[in-house]
């Protein structure tokens, strides 16, 4: 009995003594820890406006290619329909035939604009994501951050102002761009 009321006793001090080192570590560090909000940077930052202008710009130059696609396609639509009286039912045939080989060229132009689109933007925030990572690491050990994590990836429900960080992230950001 005396036996387990030792060893009992002795891992108690061992948790007290445990917890008091770790709660003291813990302590020391919580105030350095860090929130960066990259859709505030994506559209404050330079080089966030230059890629939402480039993404704009490349949406339009696609759109008026889809757009003349289109109308050719609209154009011989209409040309069948006033024809189709007066042509001969192979050569009706091969116009319908044609005019849907148009329109599954006009579908397909449309998706591999789409994931041309998609493979664009994806370079264009890859690129920002990593210089952010560059200057989030910098600032971190330049400044003794234990934590600094992503506003929405990290599924940050409340931060205080004061351990938001991204308007100096944006600064420096604006600094290497």
């Amino acid at each position: 009995m005396k036996k387990s009321n030792l060893i009992l006793a002795g891992l108690t001090v061992a948790v007290i003594i445990g917890t008091i080192f770790t709660c003291s570590a813990f302590a020391a560090d919580a105030t350095k820890i860090g929130i960066v909000d990259f859709e505030k940077i994506l559209q404050e930052s330079n080089g966030g406006k230059v890629m939402q202008k480039d993404l704009k710009a490349k949406l339009e130059q696609l759109k008026s290619k889809l757009q003349a696609e289109e109308k050719k396609v609209e154009d011989m639509s209409a040309a069948l329909e006033r024809e189709a009286l007066v042509l001969s039912g192979e050569k009706k045939l091969a116009r319908q035939r044609e005019l849907r080989d148009k329109a599954d060229n006009l579908k397909k132009m449309n998706a591999d604009y789409t994931q041309e689109m998609k493979i664009f933007q994806n370079k264009r925030m890859n690129q920002i994501q990593k210089d952010i990572f560059e200057i989030a690491n910098k600032m971190g050990k330049a400044q003794g951050y234990i934590l600094i994590v992503e506003r929405k990836i990290a599924g940050v429900i409340y931060a205080a102002d004061k351990v938001d960080i991204t308007d100096e992230v944006i600064k420096e950001y604006n600094k290497k761009k």
